[in-house]
């Protein structure tokens, strides 16, 4: 993957006062991931009074079929009239999609994943200004004998409450073709997946599923000490422990 720049911003993470789990950053984009889409997105909690957050994944993506490596820009935005205050952006990879490294940020330790995760990353942003976004590029790998999803929830400091979250939505192709030298996925697709010789392998993910928040609506479940993503009317809950500022690049 090429090298993205990114601008520091500052951010601190509470401490929980149940158990210590880490708690993360984001790596910003500079390469254009082209179209964008708020697909499976959804509000889980109210956001403060004039404050609009929604986040948006590229509807296309691109993985190398030897190295199975994939690059995926992740952007928060406030669409209201009020700058946001304190937020963080979870970025989490669920069965053959994993997130693999985001500059600038901390990786969620495995005993503190959601259950069915596979892997984790999050942003603290200390203020994102009324018509402001961020966006964030992540290095991920992509399983293509298996079916892959995202999510991305946006939640306040202390993880109380989700003002939004978008997925686990799935990358995917109804056509994979392994042989080529890279495979593109959409947004929103299952993945049908085929091994080598081109024969549909099983998904065998395993796990429960996550909380939806696309057409197919599923709850994300708690892992023990990890987080909790509730789906429409409930709260989302990540406990975290003070971290140091995270990476990002505004516009």
């Amino acid at each position: 993957m090429g090298s993205r720049r990114t601008t520091i911003a500052t951010g601190s993470l509470l401490t929980a006062s149940f158990s210590a789990v880490m708690i993360f950053s984001f790596s910003a984009g500079a390469d254009d991931p082209g179209p964008m889409s708020g697909k499976g997105g959804k509000v889980i909690d109210e956001a403060p009074a004039g404050v609009k957050l929604t986040t948006s994944l590229p509807e296309k993506i691109n993985v190398d079929n030897s190295s199975q490596e994939t690059a995926i820009t992740a952007t928060v935005k406030n669409s209201g009239t009020k700058e946001s205050g304190k937020i963080r952006l979870l970025v989490v990879g669920f069965d053959g999609l994993s997130v693999k490294s985001v500059e600038g940020c901390s990786e969620i330790a495995e005993k503190d994943l959601p259950e069915g995760s596979n892997s984790g990353y999050a942003c603290a942003i200390d203020n994102l200004a009324a018509g402001k976004s961020k966006s964030y590029a992540a290095d991920a790998t992509y399983d293509l004998k298996k079916a892959g999803k995202i999510c991305l929830p946006v939640q306040d400091t202390d993880g109380k409450k989700t003002f939004w979250q978008q997925g686990p939505v799935p990358f995917g192709a109804n056509n994979p073709a392994p042989n080529a030298p890279a495979t593109p996925l959409l947004l929103g697709t299952d993945n049908s997946p085929v091994t080598p010789g081109g024969d549909k392998a099983g998904d065998k993910t395993g796990g429960e599923d996550l909380p939806r928040t696309g057409p197919a609506d599923q709850v994300l479940p708690l892992g023990a000490v990890g987080a909790a993503l509730i789906s429409a009317g409930a709260v989302g809950l990540w406990w975290t422990q003070r971290r140091p500022g995270l990476g990002g690049s505004e516009s």
